[in-house]
C-alpha cells in the first residue's frame, strides 16, 4: 500500500540547522539537533528542557533512558540528569542513522548500506541485520510493525517493512521532504525530524 503521509502538525526544533534524530517518552518529543538534546511539548511545540550533548543522529528512549548516536558510539542518557551513564560502539562507525528500542534490543538505521541492526544495548553486539531497499534515516516499531524513514534526493517518507524480509509493506510518501529520524508515540501517530529545515513532524499512523 502507497499513500501520501498525513502531516497532521509541525514545529521548529533546531531554528539553526538540522534535526538529527527524534524520541517519544511519553509525554515530550525529543529532538536531537547536533549538540543537543531538546525536549518539546507535543501539543504546543515549546521546548521545555535541553541537554547538552553530542546529538548527531538517531535518539531513543526505553522507558527510562535516552540512547543517543554520537559520531561512532551510542550513548545512554540519564534525561533527568543529563550525565552520560555508559556509552557502546555504534555498528556503523559514524555511518548510523536512525535508533529504536523495541523488545529489550536498540535497532540501528544504516543510511548508505540501506539496513536496520539490531544490536545489543550493553555491549553493542549485532544480533542480527535487515537488508532494506532504502536509504534509512530513522526507526521506530509500533504494535509489532517495523517502520523506518526514507529519504533521498529530497524525497523520503515513512516505510512499513516486514522484519524477517526487509520487503516493504506500505509507504507514506513525503514529497519533498528530508526525514530524518522517527518514532511512534505507540499509537496513531509518527513524530519525524524534516532534516536541515529543523522542524519536527506529526504524522498520522495509516
Amino acid at each position: 500500500m502507497n499513500a501520501s503521509a498525513e502531516i497532521i502538525s509541525r514545529f521548529t526544533g533546531n531554528s539553526d540547522g538540522a534535526v538529527n534524530g527524534v524520541s517519544f517518552d511519553g509525554r515530550h518529543i525529543w529532538a536531537a539537533t547536533g549538540d543537543q538534546l531538546r525536549a518539546f511539548d507535543p501539543k504546543t511545540g515549546a521546548e521545555v528542557r535541553a541537554i547538552d550533548v553530542a546529538a548527531h543522529a538517531g535518539t531513543a528512549f526505553d522507558g527510562q533512558y535516552l540512547f543517543q548516536i554520537a559520531d561512532d558510539r551510542i550513548q545512554k542518557i540519564d534525561p533527568q540528569t543529563g550525565a552520560v551513564l555508559s556509552a557502546i560502539p555504534a555498528p556503523g562507525a559514524g555511518r548510523d542513522s536512525g535508533l529504536a528500542w523495541a523488545n529489550g534490543s536498540l535497532w540501528v538505521g544504516q543510511y548508505r548500506d540501506q539496513k536496520i541492526i539490531q544490536i545489543d544495548p550493553e555491549t553493542g553486539a549485532v544480533l542480527r541485520s535487515i537488508q532494506t531497499n532504502r536509504f534509512v534515516t530513522g526507526v521506530t516499531w509500533v504494535d509489532g510493525e517495523l517502520w523506518h524513514g526514507y529519504s533521498n534526493d529530497g524525497d523520503g517518507g515513512l516505510a512499513r517493512i516486514d522484519p524477517a524480509s526487509g520487503k516493504t509493506i506500505a509507504t507514506l510518501d513525503m514529497p519533498g521532504i528530508s526525514v530524518s529520524g522517527l518514532e511512534s508515540d505507540g499509537g496513531d501517530r509518527f513524530f519525524c525530524g524534516s532534516g536541515e529545515s529543523g522542524a519536527v513532524l506529526t504524522v498520522r499512523r495509516a
